[in-house]
């Protein structure tokens, strides 16, 4: 079901033709509208900071700098665009240093189109942007880290603490959460700050992650 309001979206990758292959399929996501293109990690900042898109296609290796750089930047400044990753490297240290930089999701560019097409659209939806392949590679990351609780109980997450976190691994948003709960918003971004301190994480992705890896 098509979003009221299209969401804004930036691309950044400094291949001509990869871009123009982006925006075919971002074409037939009828929630996005393409506000920009950027051919390499600075023009990204600065129009980035320019547009204020709400969602930001980035490439993870540029020539004039990485994509985690960029990222850094953009999250810095205050945006609050949602980064997702599109990027050739599968490589497990890569997805957790950008989820941990700050990035939304994490797509690879040998993806399928139309599976492409589908995780772009779940991003609009504000769910995690994540292949399967990847969620089950963090995850296997995290349970092999010793500095990660592995229970709630271990985490000694508080109830109101467990209720948002199953709620951010619904893919819900601040906003959401708070209308859930009855809550402001800013005490629900104080609760995650928490939550993701006694987890020993430092991004929602990977809070969602490690939260359904409890379920199984």
């Amino acid at each position: 079901m098509p979003l009221e309001t299209p969401q804004s979206l930036l691309i950044v990758d400094d291949h001509p033709l990869f871009r123009k292959g982006v925006r075919y399929l971002v074409n037939m996501v009828p929630d996005f509208i393409i506000v920009g293109e950027a051919s390499c990690g600075q023009e990204g900042i600065d129009m980035a900071l320019e547009l204020a898109p709400d969602m930001i296609l980035l490439d993870l290796n540029m020539k004039d700098m990485s994509g985690i750089e960029v990222l850094k930047v953009i999250k810095a400044s205050g945006s609050d665009a949602r980064v997702v990753m599109l990027t050739v490297s599968d490589q497990a240290s890569d997805l957790v240093a950008a989820l941990r930089a700050g990035a939304d999701g994490y797509l690879l560019k040998e993806m399928e189109p139309e599976d492409l097409v589908a995780k772009l659209a779940e991003a609009a939806a504000g769910r995690i942007t994540l292949t399967e392949r990847l969620i089950n590679l963090l995850a296997h990351a995290m349970r092999h880290d010793a500095a990660h609780p592995k229970s709630s109980s271990e985490a000694g997450l508080t109830e109101q603490e467990q209720r948002i976190l199953e709620r951010v691994a619904a893919g819900k948003s601040n906003k959401l959460v708070a209308r859930e709960l009855g809550i402001t918003e800013g005490t629900v971004k104080v609760h995650v700050k928490h939550l993701l301190r006694k987890l020993n994480l430092r991004s929602r992705v990977e809070a969602a992650v490690w939260f359904v890896d409890q379920q199984k």
